[in-house]
């Protein structure tokens, strides 16, 4: 007679957790990358990638960074009324495909939330247009506000001219000619190279990126086609990285990939020199400090 008490069911082996191999790679972070390009993959990342499988549309691919490959998806969650509210810039993602010997390229849109200006009590040009939805018309308020035109004259005499285009423009925008929206814009991009003036630090505010900031929202909300420089789209992302930074928000995977790779793209020689007038090092100085 067999005791039964020594039997023992057969349990079948568990499942072998397949690991990670990317498992300790840091996260991306656009902050970082923006003065600085990202080192090569060595050889012994890409035969990690190798054995990693990673499939794009069902075809093995090889990548210098496997996460910008990680079912990025084709947009990010907002709601329909939140989409006015974000600059869209289209970025390129290429991997190989070993078996084709070919690069294949496939384009996601960073979307980039607007981030207005803090407005401070003695802002009250600023703090009016704002609560009213209003463009910041400079010719407008020396006529609104005379107190005003002695400040703005003296720090915007140089550009004033341009000023009188943007005025002119939003006005034929506003009344027939929505496109003028993107000569507008095109001009407050110029105009922020002047910015800031001892008028905008002391009685105006930052009134020109909430001015780039109206003409995106409306011209969203148009459906007019423009596309901002890469300076103003580094300034965008400068923007929302300082208001994540600042307010503890959570770390979004979709967006740092894809504006580190629109920093790849759009300044593929940043970090090679330390020039004092350099563009990116200027303005994002306070990151890296």
């Amino acid at each position: 007679m067999v005791d039964e008490t020594l039997q023992t069911p057969e349990t079948p082996d568990p499942q072998r957790k397949k690991r990670d191999p990317f498992q300790n790679v840091g996260p991306i972070v656009s902050s970082e990358t923006v003065t600085g390009r990202r080192e090569l993959a060595t050889r012994s990342d890409i035969k990690t990638i190798k054995k990693a499988g990673i499939r794009v549309h069902g075809r093995k691919v090889v990548t210098d960074d496997v996460k910008k490959l990680k079912s990025l998806s084709a947009a990010p969650i907002i709601r329909p009324d939140e989409k006015i509210s974000f600059y869209v810039e289209p970025v390129r993602i290429e991997y190989y495909i070993p078996k084709e010997s070919r690069f294949a390229v496939e384009m996601r849109d960073l979307y980039i939330p607007l981030i207005d200006p803090v407005v401070l009590p003695e802002h009250e040009v600023l703090h009016a247009a704002m609560e009213k939805n209003r463009f910041v018309d400079l010719i407008e308020v020396m006529n609104e506000y005379p107190q005003t035109i002695s400040g703005l004259l003296e720090s915007y005499h140089e550009v004033l001219n341009l000023y009188e285009h943007v005025s002119r423009a939003v006005k034929q925008a506003e009344a027939t000619e929505p496109e003028q929206f993107r000569t507008a814009f095109y001009l407050m991009e110029v105009l922020l190279e002047n910015e800031p003036t001892v008028a905008s630090l002391e009685f105006m505010g930052d009134f020109v990126t909430y001015n780039l900031n109206w003409l995106v929202r409306t011209m969203n909300a148009l459906g007019v086609e423009f596309r901002a420089t890469d300076r103003i789209v580094s300034y965008f992302i400068k923007l929302r990285n300082n208001y994540w930074e600042e307010h503890n928000l959570e770390y979004d995977e979709r967006f740092e990939i894809l504006a580190s790779l629109f920093f790849d793209q759009a300044y593929p020689h940043r970090g090679t020199s330390m020039a004092e007038d350099d563009f990116l090092f200027e303005m994002f100085d306070r990151q890296r400090k």
